[in-house]
């Protein structure tokens, strides 16, 4: 499943175009480490140019932000994703799957966009 496309105000320096977000739900027996390459692969495809640095123009960020009810903490990737309770252009995205998601040690969806503060950020649903 996927959500609707919802563009936000970039995160970092803001003399860059607004962002394009989604989110979408998948099955796969890959491990998370492995779902994380090929993500990173595709974003390589997708011209995506990690020496612009972490907050800079990008033509794809696609970032793993759960699975399924896991912890994940090493060098390399942190499960649930770091920002996802503070970020309004992932949870708005979650919420449209369903407001149920749990996110392991933080609640539901629909908790954690009650609890999103007023200045976090423009955001609007497209189409």
């Amino acid at each position: 499943r996927k959500s609707s496309l919802y563009t936000s105000a970039p995160m970092g320096p803001s003399d860059q175009p607004d962002f394009i977000n989604l989110v979408a739900e998948v099955e796969t027996t890959l491990t998370p480490h492995q779902l994380l390459d090929v993500l990173q692969s595709v974003e390589q495809e997708q011209g995506r140019d990690r020496s612009v640095g972490h907050w800079g123009p990008r033509t794809i960020d696609l970032d793993l932000l759960l699975f399924g009810d896991r912890y994940l903490n090493d060098e390399r990737l942190v499960v649930p994703h770091a920002g996802i309770a503070e970020r309004n252009f992932v949870l708005l995205p979650l919420n449209e799957l369903s407001p149920e998601i749990f996110v392991p040690g933080r609640g539901t969806v629909a908790e954690l966009l009650v609890a999103l503060p007023d200045n976090a950020g423009r955001i609007e649903k497209l189409g």
